[in-house]
């Protein structure tokens, strides 16, 4: 059994998972330190960082992950060009 909780809304297109455990991530701590602070409802929200994401779903090494990896990978590649 998961201890994955998903939230979804389909009309925004929002997909939100919480977890206990992601691969490839040493400490939450580590993590929170790299998250974006969301407005999400007027509640503050962390999220992981893209190459956090990345990073843990390399890690994992499922299917479904590298199935999103491509493009995960590529939205990436286009924020850090943005940036420069």
């Amino acid at each position: 059994m998961s201890k994955l909780y998903r939230v979804v809304n389909d009309d925004i297109g929002l997909q939100a998972d919480f977890l206990p455990f992601i691969h490839g991530v040493k400490s939450f701590e580590s993590l929170r330190s790299r998250a974006q602070k969301m407005d999400f409802g007027g509640n503050l929200l962390l999220v992981a960082s893209l190459p956090d994401i990345i990073a843990s779903k390399r890690a994992a090494g499922r299917p479904r992950d590298a199935a999103a990896l491509e493009v995960i990978e590529k939205t990436w590649s286009e924020k850090t060009k943005r940036q420069s």
